[in-house]
């Protein structure tokens, strides 16, 4: 267990779609453990997908506050209302953006002794879940800025989104 470097914008890796976890071998445990490592290294993190640490493999933690989640091979099979909010980004330090997202969402997803579990999530938990899939898919949260605007956290000065697409594309 280790914890690994976060991608930045930019990296190619962050745009392709990562595959399905076949089996839960030692190798991908690890791999698994490698991501609950790097989120908790730093106070503050949310989620971590693993396409942010260079694996394209479609495994999800994130900690919103009320523990650990694992997801592995997630899929949303139910969302509904809406939400409006900052979002930021762990591979991309220091920005942020107000993205739409569904208030609700329902997701099945396996646990890391390979059982079925179901998951519903609001608010911010519904938001977490969203993003880190997104990951997985190869979407970033700059593709769903709402306003067309980025923002520095520090300052609330305007960042250039067209930049930030052309560094992600």
């Amino acid at each position: 267990m280790a914890e690994k470097e976060i991608l930045p914008f930019g990296d190619p890796v962050l745009r392709k779609k990562a595959k399905p976890v076949e089996e839960l071998t030692p190798k991908m445990l690890k791999m698994l453990d490698d991501l609950v490592d790097t989120l908790y290294a730093e106070d503050g993190r949310a989620g971590l997908a693993a396409p942010q640490i260079g694996i394209l493999r479609r495994m999800v933690v994130m900690d919103c506050g009320e523990g650990l989640i694992e997801l592995i091979n997630p899929e949303i099979l139910e969302s509904h209302d809406e939400q409006i909010g900052p979002e930021a980004c762990l591979s991309y330090p220091g920005i942020t953006g107000i993205v739409k997202r569904a208030n609700y969402v329902k997701i099945k997803t396996l646990t890391r002794t390979g059982e079925t579990m179901y998951l519903e999530g609001y608010d911010y938990l519904a938001r977490c879940i969203q993003h880190e899939i997104d990951h997985l898919n190869g979407i970033l949260f700059i593709d769903h800025v709402a306003d067309g605007q980025l923002y520095r956290e520090q300052t609330r000065e305007k960042a250039d989104l067209m930049q930030a697409l052309k560094l992600s594309r």
